[in-house]
């Protein structure tokens, strides 16, 4: 509790401010851990429960161009501070328990938001049990499909179904023939298909070692062959996509086809690693979105992550643009320009980062408009 309790220090002004986070994941814990560093008393709520999740490999960038306090602390917690790919349960992990060890965050999970609310002097959510909860100010972390975004941008609800999907998975590196596996310092490679590509990358081991044979792989299968079949099993709906394409959903006639089509373009040894998680049925379908943010915040709301923004996973800048939403937010919180204005800090919040996040989803429209089917 120490080092957090220091860092924590703050002002009595500052102190009494507090915030509702709606959403737990990845971009909700970094907000809340970088505005707790701040004084903030932060209420996390969150649907789910408190169940390790699991998820894809992540880009991490070192943050060379960083000159936040906050963006170097996130960082330093997701992955050391170095440029690596992470696998985003260990990521979750680790912002997990620096936002438990923390005095001014209270995580609620089996918490479901059933409406948001503000007025002039706070804002709220009134959860599915009839419970209201309310501070100064409300941030929607709640993901692509962000009921606080739905609140918010009345006009422009939705992130759309970019027209493909991908295919991700995290095995052991032992899970394949010991023929295949990388040397030491392997890290990421890109082979191509037949009209579709792969993303491979090797990471630490869940425990965190690097050594042969106790790594992990992940891969990434980007496939735009599939869209009928992901709107026949309701995971894209009139252009939206509603949910993945968990394995144990997977129909056994589209896993033979991956099988065989694995088999016909990918070498070793991520033909080795996409059999195993095709035959182990340990791989999840994911349908890509896109969300062009018109804005981030109105009076005492705002949005983060992939409320605010959703952006193809070819840019690899999907968490990294989380981190510094969640930054730039500590950042204006700290200010003592606006510490007394929770409006104000959303304000300021919005004008460092919406034109950047705007600019980052674009960035990845033209791949995503040739691709896409």
């Amino acid at each position: 509790m120490l080092p957090n309790s220091i860092s924590e220090m703050t002002s009595a002004a500052q102190s009494n401010r507090s915030a509702v986070i709606v959403g737990a994941s990845l971009s909700g814990l970094m907000c809340g851990i970088a505005l707790a560093r701040e004084g903030v008393q932060i209420t996390i709520v969150e649907r789910a429960d408190a169940a390790p999740r699991n998820g894809a490999a992540l880009q991490v960038d070192s943050g060379e161009t960083d000159y936040s306090a906050a963006a170097k602390s996130l960082r330093k917690l997701a992955s050391g501070g170095l440029r690596s790919v992470e696998a985003w349960s260990s990521v979750q992990l680790r912002l997990r328990h620096a936002a438990q060890i923390s005095n001014r965050i209270e995580i609620r999970y089996n918490t479901r938001v059933e409406s948001i609310h503000q007025n002039k002097d706070a804002a709220w959510v009134v959860t599915e049990s009839g419970e209201k909860i309310s501070a100064d100010f409300l941030i929607g972390a709640d993901g692509h499909r962000s009921r606080v975004r739905k609140h918010m941008s009345k006009n422009h609800q939705h992130a759309s179904f970019a027209g493909y999907m991908i295919w991700v998975a995290i095995l052991d590196e032992k899970d394949i023939p010991e023929e295949f596996r990388p040397a030491a310092g392997a890290s990421i490679s890109m082979p191509d298909g037949i009209g579709d590509f792969l993303l491979g990358s090797v990471i630490a081991g869940a425990d965190g070692s690097t050594e042969v044979g106790k790594r992990r792989l992940s891969w990434a299968w980007y496939d735009n062959t599939r869209n009928g079949l992901l709107r026949d099993l309701g995971c894209v709906g009139r252009n939206v996509v509603q949910h993945s394409l968990n394995a144990s959903d997977i129909p056994v006639q589209t896993l033979k086809e991956l099988e065989l089509q694995a088999e016909q373009r990918w070498p070793q040894l991520w033909l080795a690693a996409t059999l195993h998680s095709i035959r182990s049925r340990n791989l999840t379908g994911i349908p890509i979105s896109e969300y062009v943010p018109g804005k981030l915040s109105e009076g005492r709301i705002a949005l983060v992550g992939d409320a605010a923004h959703v952006m193809t996973p070819l840019t690899a800048m999907g968490f990294n643009a989380s981190l510094q939403d969640a930054a730039a937010l500590a950042d204006c919180a700290a200010d003592a320009m606006y510490k007394n204005n929770p409006v104000q800090i959303l304000e300021a919040y919005e004008s460092k980062r919406l034109k950047t996040v705007r600019r980052l989803v674009q960035s990845g429209q033209p791949f995503s408009r040739s691709f896409g089917r």
